[in-house]
């Protein structure tokens, strides 16, 4: 059976579960079972602490885990990341008193306090910078007021935390992360079809199937504004003046191009959610 670790909590636990239930797997229903095997898939899943998936994994243990890339890019020994999966976004920059650091060299000698020691450890003797490294586990954002650090280096969204907290932000970003789907070392069988079922599940989030009756004599205008992803497909009607046209095109923007599509002509326009793609 492939092994797969999930988170068992946090940020990231509910929409890797829903992923997982869109790619015909099975969940747990009890929150606090830690172990769960999907016979009719093949794979047996391991609910973990997000901040232990990237360990387990690259240790062997388990073949594959949906963990954060901050997360894996902050144990000395990593897994390999396979897939963007595309949610749990995040930002990471150093903050610090307003006019004390304009770079990040200004962090050379100073206390940083973050709680990704490895991942900040490892973005500072990169660019020769020596720093020490305060470990905290969360309120990363206090550390500076109450006197632990002198910057920090933190998630970040809007900046409205840090700038509460009285600090500024300065410097590169560190890293910008997701959820990402990460492998062992090697190959193990069944990851293939992992990867493939969710990606399928990213296409279902993203893509609508636009379905129209058109004049025939107007197809090559419809298809400027709706291409599709490959091509749309086109079948006859009745009346032999009108053609039905069926395409796949970002949900994104979707009723702009419906609009655009009646201006042109096309009538009885339907959208269709996909729940399932392989392409």
């Amino acid at each position: 059976m492939l092994r797969i670790a999930v988170p068992n909590k946090g940020s990231l636990s509910e929409t890797a579960a829903e992923m997982l239930a869109e790619a015909g797997y099975a969940g747990r229903r009890d929150p606090k079972t830690l172990h769960l095997i999907d016979a009719e898939n093949d794979v047996e899943f391991f609910f973990l602490r997000p901040r232990d998936i990237a360990t387990y994994v690259a240790s062997g243990a388990l073949d594959v885990g949906i963990t954060g890339r901050d997360l894996l890019r902050d144990v000395p020994q990593q897994a390999r990341e396979i897939e963007s999966l595309g949610f749990g976004g995040s930002t990471f920059r150093f903050a610090g008193p307003p006019g004390r650091f304009t770079s990040v060299e200004d962090l050379a000698g100073v206390r940083v306090a973050s709680a990704y020691p490895g991942l900040v450890g490892t973005f500072l003797r990169e660019r020769g910078i020596d720093a020490e490294l305060v470990q905290l586990d969360g309120a990363v954002e206090s550390a500076v007021r109450l006197g632990v650090a002198d910057a920090v280096a933190d998630v970040v969204s809007t900046g409205t935390t840090l700038r509460q907290a009285g600090l500024d932000i300065f410097g590169p970003v560190i890293l910008e992360s997701e959820a990402v789907l990460i492998s062992r070392p090697g190959d193990a069988e069944g990851t293939e079809t992992l990867l493939r079922r969710l990606r399928g599940v990213m296409v279902a989030r993203r893509f609508v199937l636009l379905d129209y009756d058109l004049p025939a004599d107007l197809v090559d205008q419809a298809v400027a504004v709706a291409p599709g992803r490959e091509s749309p497909t086109i079948s006859p009607l009745r009346d032999p003046a009108w053609v039905a046209v069926r395409v796949m095109i970002p949900s994104k923007g979707v009723n702009q191009v419906m609009d655009a599509l009646y201006a042109i002509g096309a009538r009885a326009i339907l959208v269709t959610a996909i729940h399932a793609a392989r392409l």
